[in-house]
């Protein structure tokens, strides 16, 4: 068998094993904890006692594997009782919780994999030989600290990860992928443009927008509001936090609640607080982790009848949710952020068309921002039929709508694949996930089902018998949420957004003093006729002032001197362009405008 014929999974499997091997030659008594291959590569968690390990070190461990690689000792596979487990790894703490684990529930034996004179619990699969890993198909990438089996009361391990691939010409691709996905990296293209910050002072994982940032945040909104009231939604809005008992009934209290922040007290003191009294006319109230209940009581508030269906709200709503420290990440992974909800709640013969309806709204987005469906993964995920109890809803509801989730995706020809047990458990849903430039997954669009709710708040109307029935509500998000959606966007374009979209449109360069006055009536004039606008009227050279404005990636630069202010034609710079070209200003007008007007 030759390398190719191997799964890219059991290459990298077998690499995080070879990388245990170096560990263990070079530092004899690491303890090992489990090294899996996951999305471009492998890591393995070791505890290494107080001698801790430095980014030069990884060089030497990656030369070690690499003589290991040539040594070419082959994989050999044993199965062994629990009793010789323990015996095996007795002095392994981390391997031998894993076999205690492993007879709780109910193993006799265990297979493990021997390598260079390394023994591993490992279920497998890996390559027949050493030599038969690509040894310059892999890297050695970074260290981090992980918790023995990701929880905090556990002990902290050194991580190394490792990327890898079937071969040098792969993993060079995906290295060159790597250093452009840094350059388009939103947290520091975002910097660079000014247009957002974090501030540990102001909040771990809450996103302060500046004045471009909320500019481009504002320009994709009025889109939003715009597109969803010609789309036939209506506009609802809803509060920051819920009484507490809004969060019982709707089940989020029970389910969710490692995800929320704590209940806030009102009606006591703050020294009650400090105190823990249990004052019996106080109240607890909680940040909203999601927009639904608030949705549903909009519902509740009248008697309804099936002649109003279907009834499409929609908020673009502010909601909070605890995400643990190490998982925050720029604006893709954020503890306050802004879903661009909506809830559907319609008849049963109205389902169908009102699923279509929402694809061709997520694709008609998608492609206004620049994506194409080429770029996203469409998955199915439906209810595991083996664990029904963990599921709202009935054996009919349920397959009803995972057959027309599935009808739909059909016929409107998306490439979707079908995840057994990934529904939520309140109903099932197609996620859209967006890949970047190195083809990792962001989630976004979802449309889902949901049987809970109505269910837990009695939501009802009265059919055309006459008779009381159960509305079906659909959950349906376009971006999932502004904070993520403009972190793709920002390395979607690399900071340099198409006119319509650009928090400054148009600058304006003053080459002297003599041309200030004359550049500040222009910027007045853009300004009224809605174009977004910029002075830069330092003293300093117009070389200078030309470089600033390209490495801001302004769609249109103009130079303003002697001849601009004695005719109508300006001198504008496109974009990546070194020259200027010369325009009357009222077709530069026209031409920005429309711009803006097609979204061009």
């Amino acid at each position: 068998m030759n390398k190719k014929d191997y799964p890219i999974e059991t290459i990298r499997h077998s690499l995080a094993h070879v990388m245990a091997v170096a560990v263990q030659n070079l530092y004899p008594d690491a303890k090992f904890g489990m090294g899996p291959a996951v999305e471009n590569g492998f890591y393995y968690d070791f505890d290494l006692g107080v001698q801790g390990l430095a980014p030069e070190n990884l060089k030497e461990i990656e030369v070690k594997m690499k003589k290991l690689i040539g040594a070419g000792d082959k994989f050999e596979r044993k199965e062994v009782s629990i009793d010789e487990a323990k015996e095996l790894f007795a002095g392994q703490c981390y391997k031998l919780e894993i076999v205690k684990d492993l007879e709780q529930e109910g193993e006799t034996k265990v297979s493990v994999y021997i390598n260079g004179g390394f023994t591993d619990l490992c279920r497998g699969p890996h390559v027949e030989a050493a030599s038969d890993l690509p040894a310059d198909g892999f890297k050695l990438t970074k260290i981090a600290g992980a918790y023995w089996k990701g929880s905090e009361k556990n002990p902290m391990l050194t991580r190394i990860y490792g990327v890898a691939f079937a071969s040098k010409k792969e993993l060079d691709e995906y290295q060159k992928n790597l250093e452009e996905a840094e350059k388009r990296d939103h947290r520091k293209l975002g910097r660079e443009f000014d247009l957002f910050h974090i501030d540990e002072d102001a909040g771990l994982g809450l996103v302060l927008w500046h004045p471009k940032g909320a500019m481009l945040w504002r320009s994709i909104e009025d889109f939003w509001y715009d597109a969803h009231l010609k789309g036939g939604y209506d506009l609802v809005r809803s509060p920051h936090i819920g009484s507490r008992r809004l969060w019982e009934k709707s089940g989020h209290w029970g389910f969710y609640s490692e995800s929320m922040y704590p209940p806030m007290e009102v009606g006591q003191s703050l020294e009650d607080q400090k105190q823990k009294v249990d004052l019996a006319e106080s109240e607890q109230y909680l940040l909203k982790p999601m927009n639904c209940p608030f949705h549903v009581q909009i519902y509740k508030n009248g008697l309804h009848s099936y002649r109003e269906f279907p009834m499409r709200w929609a908020e673009c709503g502010t909601v909070y949710r605890y995400e643990k420290k190490g998982e925050l990440s720029g604006l893709t992974r954020v503890r306050g952020f802004t879903q661009d909800d909506a809830h559907i709640i319609c008849r049963k013969d109205q389902v169908e068309e009102e699923l279509k309806r929402v694809i061709d709204f997520i694709e008609f987005m998608y492609k206004s921002f620049g994506f194409g469906m080429d770029s996203v993964n469409v998955y199915l995920s439906l209810r595991d039929p083996a664990n029904k109890e963990k599921y709202a809803g009935d054996d009919e509801g349920w397959e009803f709508t995972e057959s027309v989730l599935r009808k739909v995706a059909q016929e409107k020809k998306l490439n979707f694949k079908e995840e057994l047990g990934e529904a939520a458990f309140y109903g099932p849903k197609l996620d859209f996930k967006i890949k970047d430039v190195l083809g990792r997954e962001w989630q976004c669009s979802t449309l889902q089902f949901d049987f809970n709710l109505p269910s837990r708040f009695d939501m009802s109307f009265i059919n055309k018998d006459g008779k009381e029935d159960r509305p079906y509500m659909l959950h349906r998000a376009l971006f999932g949420s502004f904070e993520r959606f403009i972190g793709l966007l920002i390395e979607h374009y690399a900071g340099a957004f198409p006119v319509w979209l650009a928090p400054v449109q148009v600058k304006l360069l003053s080459v002297g003093e003599a041309h200030v006055e004359f550049c500040q009536k222009l910027f007045d004039e853009f300004r009224q006729a809605g174009i977004r606008c910029e002075l830069d009227i330092a003293d300093e050279t117009l070389g200078n002032k030309i470089r600033k404005a390209a490495g801001e990636k302004i769609p249109y630069t103009l130079v303003i001197g002697d001849k601009e202010m004695q005719s109508d034609a300006l001198a504008v710079r496109d974009r990546g362009s070194k020259s200027a070209r010369e325009i009357s200003k009222t077709d530069f007008i026209a031409e920005v405008c429309a711009k803006i007007k097609n979204r061009a």
